[in-house]
This record gives structure tokens, sequence and C-alpha cells, in this order.
């Protein structure tokens, strides 16, 4: 069975070198970058399963490197920050992040964190796998969704969505017509652990709308969430 593969960016080479031990010896497979520039050129020679990201880095704001990330790749990330603002937090979970531990940490923390990371991804493909055996391929408008490949296409061309924007639409899509909380859909797709807010919710709709152009069926429910609408094109 192949190791998962982490990509850690760290300019603190001590830390890098304590995660990358670390993590070596639970199993998996680790890469470090000491820049952001250096962290996104081996994204595509490594193709890591999951990145540790820190916040501060010497060229760029590990938020830009985030957003990139995000945008491209489907990716979870882990942010590691210094930060312990709940605002600065929830900042980084905005902008795509899974997840974020703060420094000092304990290495049994970020491989906690990690793995719990991996599992709901896990699960989610299970479940994804299952409806699948029901329904191969999902269409609306100009979109298909093909759930066991966790892959979305518009007009025939790859929809790149983040892990919790793709859970995100399955779980709206797969329960057309119901009217989720914010609260819901958080405690559904970040788990009822999550330390973020409603926020974080929104400003994934925002993608979602905006990546499949589906503002006129994901919509809001004034003062309660959003939905699914039932009608298709």
């Amino acid at each position: 069975m192949d190791k998962i593969k982490i990509l850690i960016i760290e300019d603190d080479e001590p830390i890098a070198d304590l995660l990358s031990y670390g993590l070596t010896g639970e199993g998996f497979q680790t890469c470090t970058a000491a820049s952001g520039a250096l962290g996104l050129s081996k994204l595509d020679q490594f193709k890591p399963d999951l990145l540790l990201l820190d916040w501060m880095l010497p060229d760029c704001s590990g938020l830009d490197i985030c957003k990139k990330v995000t945008e491209s790749y489907n990716i979870p990330i882990l942010m590691i920050t210094a930060k312990s603002d709940i605002t600065d937090k929830v900042l980084g979970l905005e902008f795509g992040a899974d997840d974020y531990i703060t420094k000092p940490f304990d290495l049994r923390e970020v491989v906690a964190r990690i793995r719990t990371i991996l599992r709901r991804l896990e699960q989610a493909h299970h479940l994804n796998e299952r409806e699948t055996a029901q329904e191969n391929v999902i269409r609306f408008k100009n979109i298909v969704i093909v759930p066991g490949e966790r892959l979305v296409k518009k007009d025939g061309i790859t929809v790149e969505l983040t892990p919790k924007e793709f859970d995100l639409l399955m779980t709206l899509i797969g329960h057309r017509g119901k009217v989720f909380t914010r609260s819901e859909l958080l405690e559904f797709i970040w788990g009822y652990d999550f330390a973020g807010d409603t926020r974080t919710v929104d400003t994934h709709i925002q993608r979602l709308r905006k990546k499949l152009d589906a503002s006129d069926l994901i919509t809001t429910v004034f003062g309660i969430g959003y939905k699914f609408e039932k009608q298709e094109d």
C-alpha cells in the first residue's frame, strides 16, 4: 500500500525537521520546502496527499499559498500558525484550510489532526462510492459530477474543487430542496469539534457558486441557511 505523502512548507528548519522526522516515523512519506515558491514548485513534483503549511513564510503569506492551492488542487491543508487570535484562525479556514494547529504544538496533536482529516476524506470517499452504485453520474445545467471519482466538470472542463467544497456540494445536491442551517453544514462537513464559525460556510458557498455558475441553484434561505433547488435545466 502506498504511503500517504505530506508536503511540509515551513521555513523554520528545526520545526520542519521535527515534523518530517516525526511523521516519517508514523508511516507517512514527507517532503519539505523552506519557502512558498519552493513549496508551490514541489506540488506537481511530489504530488502530496496533504499539505502542512506554515502561516508565516519568508517570501509570502501562507494564506496566499493556501488560496493558490485551493484554486488549482484538490489537497487538504493543515495550517501551522503562531497566531492565537480566533479571527486569524478563521481567516485561514476561509482561505481553504481544512484545519489549523497553533505553535508551540505537540507532535502527537499534529499526527492526530492529520489522521482526522484523512479519515474524514476516506469516509466521504466511501459514502460517494455507495452513492455511485445507485447513481453513476449527476447532471445539472452544464455540470457533470462523478461522485466516486470526486470529479466535477463544467462544459466538459474539470472544475477543481477543494475537498470541503466537494463535500459541501454533495451534501446539498444529495438533499435537493432541503434547507440546511449554517450550523448543520459546519457539523456535517467540518465536524462537531471544528473551531471556526458560520462565515466559513458562507465563503465556501460563494466559491461553489462562482466555480459552477450556480447561484440560481445553490440558493440562500435568508435567516436560515442554504439549499439546492430541486428543479434542473
